[in-house]
């Protein structure tokens, strides 16, 4: 069957020379090395859906990923070479597999939490699970795919540890709770492991990852640069003095002032915000006060979000949510509390790494599939906490279960993916790590054993 595979593989490397002949451009052919491991990816295939659909049946919250931990855990330790610590960051794993000749350390990241939604389909294997969530029991679903990111991962470590002679570096897996947890006062899971040290003994070179969706047909999505927003939160609380509805001049009412910084904020981001350093979008989510028509309230509380592909102007938005809380609340003789929570930075894909990695991605796609660039996204993913001292590397896998036709968004109780996709998944995970490594050769990592 290996032998079928490896068949497969240089066939389609011939077929990547010959458009790249017809046509002037295309993918380069992968190495022998590389068509080795995208032969052992393609092995995975059933394997890895497998994987997937029993996660997603047992989905767990965030840092509640105890059976999932597990789980992953038995399944690493049955793959040879791999040596496997668990309770990293509270549910989290770190797993090593070191090559057998020198060259650099290449992390490879899923994040495994679900979400406090109930999926709405008929899939044979679609979750019935209940979970807690701020005290309540609630539906627990993977409608973000993070099920898919950990099977795919998965699916790379078999590939890989399967080739671990000739591999000429390190991997470190990296398999992370509470992605979905931020933003908050209490840091989501990339934060977490980076605090825990995952980037260190081995030292990481460089961090790649990936995130699944359903917006277009099966293929790549990569860029040079900004990808993801930061994501943040803010609560402003004001406290003024309550009265009778009758005689307000008798008492200082916050809904007024609560009302005019909802318009003020509308103004950072046309005003105080450079639009060429980066798209920022300010939003008001939450506006509570009053519990009467005939009582004049004597606190009032907005709460909102900072997205931005801008770290610079992400902080410009922060210092003018809080001045014009602040000068607002002053001027109806109130007082203001502003809290704003950071819970994910801008996710920058390195250009120089993805560049690196951009023709492995063009040969993961296959002739059947395609990776190209695309632009910025305003959604936010925590990953971007790996890239704060380090390159990081970080491209979206399309699988719209409706071929060009966009299905339901991530997050959505309607979200699912076509299955088809995970095989390029870990052809592109398995692709670009011995990408990545090829253009770095010989490190010798001993030292930090």
């Amino acid at each position: 069957m290996k032998q079928l595979h490896l068949l497969a593989a240089l066939a389609t490397a011939c077929l990547f020379n010959l458009n790249a002949v017809a046509q002037g451009n295309g993918p380069a052919a992968p190495s022998e090395l590389q068509q080795r491991g995208l032969s052992l990816a393609d092995a995975t295939e059933a394997q890895v859906i497998a994987w997937r659909r029993h996660i997603h049946q047992n989905p767990e919250l965030s840092f509640q990923e105890v059976r999932t931990a597990a789980y992953v855990a038995e399944a690493l330790r049955k793959m040879p070479g791999i040596q496997v610590q668990t309770g990293v960051a509270r549910t989290g794993i770190k797993a090593v597999l070191r090559g057998g000749k020198p060259g650099p350390v290449v992390a490879l990241r899923a994040d495994m939490d679900a979400l406090p939604v109930e999926e709405r389909n008929d899939l044979p294997f679609k979750s019935l699970a209940k979970g807690d969530w701020l005290g309540k029991e609630v539906p627990v679903a993977h409608v973000c795919g993070h099920d898919t990111h950990v099977a795919m991962l998965l699916g790379a470590a078999q590939a890989l540890s399967e080739m671990r002679a000739d591999l000429p570096g390190t991997v470190v897996f990296l398999f992370q709770p509470a992605e979905e947890l931020g933003p908050g006062p209490v840091p989501s899971g990339a934060s977490a492991m980076v605090q825990a040290g995952v980037l260190d003994n081995p030292k990481v070179d460089v961090v790649m990852g990936q995130h699944i969706n359903a917006s277009g047909a099966v293929g790549i999505g990569y860029r040079r640069g900004a990808l993801m927003a930061s994501g943040d939160m803010f609560k402003i609380s004001l406290k003024g003095q309550g009265g009778h509805g009758s005689s307000p001049w008798t008492a200082k009412d916050p809904t007024l002032a609560a009302a005019e910084i909802v318009l003020a904020l509308q103004n950072i981001v046309s005003q105080r915000i450079d639009p060429l350093d980066g798209p920022t979008v300010v939003t008001v989510g939450m506006l509570q006060s009053g519990n009467r028509a005939n009582i004049l309230p004597e606190t009032a509380e907005l709460a909102g979000t900072v997205r931005s592909l801008s770290a610079r102007n992400q902080k410009v938005a922060h210092e003018n949510i809080r001045l014009k809380a602040q000068k607002i609340a002053e001027q109806y003789g109130l007082t203001a509390k502003v809290d704003i929570d950071t819970g994910y930075e801008v996710l920058v894909s390195d250009p120089e790494a993805t560049q690196t990695v951009v023709k492995s991605l063009e040969a993961a796609a296959g002739p059947n599939a395609q990776a190209r660039e695309i632009g910025p996204r305003m959604a936010s993913e925590d990953f971007g906490a790996f890239g704060r001292n380090l390159p990081v590397v970080f491209w979206n896998l399309n699988a719209s279960p409706f071929g060009d036709k966009p299905g339901a968004p991530n997050h959505s109780p309607e979200f699912v993916i076509d299955e088809k996709a995970l095989r390029i998944g870990v052809r592109a995970l398995v692709g670009s790590t011995l990408g990545y490594m090829a253009a770095r050769p010989g490190k010798d990592v001993t030292a930090s054993r």
